[in-house]
């Protein structure tokens, strides 16, 4: 029964992260890390690829829901990393882009209480957003383009 409350409890944190904010469009932060994120031409070729890596950090188990290429829900062992090649290959996705995102799980703290785990993604090498070491309400998000 507990794992089903927590089971729940997760993807109701990660369907209200999606939906709140201020609405004001992207932070300043977040502007500026997706323009210092350039694409990667491929030899010559339409399309643009990005090597993206979403990570969850701590220790222990979490649940932890992404949308890289797929939207995926995944039980696993922290720390947890995930890396993928995304293949730009249509106008409309070069400028205006994919969003890719991680909600991490909870994890236990020093004193026994929950706290959202750390989120980090990384760019082609570069970090580009994170929730400040689960301190953040925020998931990891990123318009890539």
């Amino acid at each position: 029964m507990r794992k089903i409350i927590s089971g729940t409890a997760l993807v109701l944190t990660a369907a209200l992260l999606t939906g709140c904010g201020s609405g004001d469009g992207p932070s300043t932060a977040d502007k500026a890390a997706n323009a210092s994120v350039k694409p990667k031409p491929d030899s010559g070729s339409a399309e643009v690829k990005h090597e993206v890596t979403l990570e969850v950090l701590g220790h222990g188990n979490s649940q932890v829901y992404y949308n890289l290429s797929t939207n995926k829900f995944e039980k696993v062992k922290l720390p947890w990393r995930k890396t993928e090649t995304i293949t730009l290959t249509t106008e409309a996705e070069k400028r205006i882009g994919t969003t890719v995102t991680v909600v991490p799980g909870s994890v236990y703290n020093a004193d026994g209480t929950l706290r959202a785990a750390a989120c980090v993604i990384t760019v082609d090498g570069k970090k580009v957003a994170d929730n400040k070491g689960g301190k953040s309400n925020k998931m990891c998000r990123y318009d890539l383009k």
